[in-house]
Formats: C-alpha cells, structure tokens, sequence
C-alpha cells in the first residue's frame, strides 16, 4: 500500500472522522457515529481504497 494522501487530506480525514465518532458517545448517541471509524483509519494510514479505485492521489510525493 503507498501512501495516497496528502497532508492536508489526513489531518482532515482525523478531524471529520473523530467529529463522526464522538456522536456515538455524545450527543445523540447513535450507531451512526461509528462511521467515522473509516476516515479516522484512512487518515492515520494514509492510504484510502477509494481512491486507489478511483485513481486520485493527493500525496506530493513523486511516484517511482
């Protein structure tokens, strides 16, 4: 797996993915909230499956 996002992708995948899951826990508490698991995880991998499908890339690291 390369990395496929860029810095400011990730930081916002964790920002919006923590947002996500705290309204499992906060809130309305609903099990809805776990959703924000998949852009939590994408953030901290740095590599999202979608966009592997889909053939973006937003990390500026030169491809070899």
């Amino acid at each position: 797996m390369k990395t496929n996002e860029g810095s400011i992708d990730r930081a916002l995948r964790i920002i919006v993915g923590l947002g996500v899951l705290s309204l499992a826990f906060v809130g309305p508490q609903t099990p809805w909230g776990y959703i924000g698991i998949v852009p939590l995880l994408t953030g901290l991998i740095g590599w999202c499956p979608a966009y592997t499908l889909l053939g973006i890339n937003t990390c500026p690291v030169k491809k070899a």
